[in-house]
């Protein structure tokens, strides 16, 4: 199920409010996990058991680790952590990387495998690296093991982060399993900070894909500036439907009474690659840190090591973002923009904010379109019509077709650049009890639902990893 659907928004959530509101207490985490595994079945039903079954596996596991702690064996616990980490690794291996692995083996000569053709369960990068965090954290002593199993569903299942994060480390949200208050205040915070989301999603992140999607399809020659107004309507297209995402599901969250931090901060107001990353999809740069970089060694040893350390934690990020070279090389861009950041121009940068700015727009464009374009054939024609000079070949574009999709698109296109900055939250939060400000949320909700009726099925990109 979508957040952007009218099943979801009229019938799934209307009726898991009013359920979770009128129960006891005790029974309010069981209706989590209930309507949480309705959420999860709905279109996939084939993949709950994978999902129920790392819930039973991991809870098992963090009891298991315990005992071993318990009775003085950290060796024996040592190996236990291993294989368990080892078991959640094959399966979101198995469902994802298989058949790009088998793939890749096949260019071996006399290499013939064929590859098992399963569907990636939605979700399973998301759920995994959560109950990694509770493995990690159980074994390394950092939080209690839980041994109430409807707490433990409670975190994994949990609808509104479980197919598309933000990836909420149980040591995060321990407490909040047990107690949270629900108020009217917090209950319009969350519903006001949905239909934002919803906003993004809606109206602005679905209405870019379509100029990317137009852009990108041409198959004839491509103007100069029509290469770069794609990149950078992709590059608008994934910041608002991913931060979309994220605001629907923390706003979710709190109307159920749990606190998620945020996994966007102004991404594209970043000074460097570095700090970019510091505002982008936040949790996962988090975990990468907490549970990759740091027990490697992080920047506490030697150049060399550190550096290979790096090499590791965004080797690690490309993949698990998807099984294809493209993901791979970006990864793999981003280490080496980071080192050279970090080795030979970072001091030059830090001398004008101008020069700063000027190099995150141009760069990070760039990086998305070797993230959008898994045809590493398609990717290089792609730069050379970024690029001409790239390109020993003599194209003839016409520039006409830049100039309707401006025309088509200049009402999207300058919001973006506006919701790109804190400065229309900064007047929200100024005014918002105004009769204005209730009114535009009046309005936008209607556009979005109108929205929502006219196009077709359009899930959030983040769905795919």
């Amino acid at each position: 199920m979508v957040f952007s659907s009218l099943i979801f928004l009229f019938v799934f959530l209307p009726i898991t409010l009013v359920l979770y509101y009128i129960v006891p207490k005790p029974l309010k985490n069981p209706v989590l996990i209930l309507c949480s595994l309705i959420f999860y079945a709905w279109e996939t039903p084939q993949y709950l058991v994978l999902m129920l079954f790392s819930v039973v596996f991991n809870y098992c596991a963090g009891l298991e680790l315990d005992d071993l702690h318990q009775r003085g064996k950290p060796k024996a616990a040592k190996w236990v952590m291993i294989a368990v980490v080892v078991m959640n690794l094959f399966l979101l291996g198995f469902f994802k990387y298989s058949g790009f692995l088998v793939e890749n083996l096949n260019h071996i000569p006399g290499v013939a495998l064929t590859a098992a053709k399963v569907a990636l369960p939605v979700g399973i990068s998301f759920y995994t690296f959560q109950v990694l965090s509770y493995v990690f954290d159980v074994y390394r002593q950092n939080v209690p093991v839980q041994r109430n199993f409807v707490l433990f569903a409670t975190y994994v299942t949990f609808f509104p982060k479980l197919v598309s994060g933000p990836i909420v480390a149980y040591k995060d949200m321990e407490a909040q399993l047990r107690e949270r208050q629900v108020s009217l205040d917090r209950i319009c915070s969350g519903a006001t900070l949905f239909l934002t989301g919803l906003f993004k999603k809606v109206l602005i992140a679905d209405n870019l894909g379509v100029l990317y999607a137009g852009i990108s399809g041409q198959s004839g020659a491509m103007s100069v500036v029509t290469a770069w107004l794609g990149a950078i309507g992709y590059t608008l297209q994934l910041y608002f439907d991913f931060s979309g995402y994220s605001d629907m599901a923390i706003g979710l969250g709190q109307m159920f009474g749990f606190d998620i931090d945020k996994n966007f901060d102004y991404p594209y107001l970043s000074k460097s690659i570095t700090e970019f990353w510091r505002r982008w999809h936040i949790s996962l740069s988090t975990w990468f840190r907490e549970y990759l970089y740091i027990p490697l060694g992080g920047n506490r040893c030697s150049k060399g090591r550190w550096m290979f350390n790096l090499l590791v934690v965004w080797a690690a990020t490309g993949i698990w973002h998807g099984a294809s070279w493209n993901f791979v090389l970006w990864g793999l861009i981003f280490f080496v923009l980071i080192m050279l950041e970090k080795n030979i121009y970072g001091k030059l940068l830090n001398k004008t904010h101008v020069l700063k700015h000027v190099y995150i727009i141009f760069l990070i464009p760039l990086t998305w379109m070797v993230f959008a374009i898994s045809d590493m054939h398609q990717l290089a024609t792609y730069f050379t019509r970024l690029f001409p000079f790239l390109s020993s070949d003599t194209v003839t574009a016409n520039t006409r077709d830049v100039m309707v999709a401006l025309h088509n698109y200049w009402k999207i296109l300058i919001p973006c650049v506006l919701f790109s900055t804190p400065l229309p939250l900064h007047y929200y939060k100024k005014y918002r009890k105004s009769a204005f400000c209730i009114i535009l949320l009046i309005v936008i909700f209607i556009l979005s639902i109108r929205a929502m009726m006219t196009q077709t099925n359009n899930p959030f990109l983040y769905f795919q990893f």
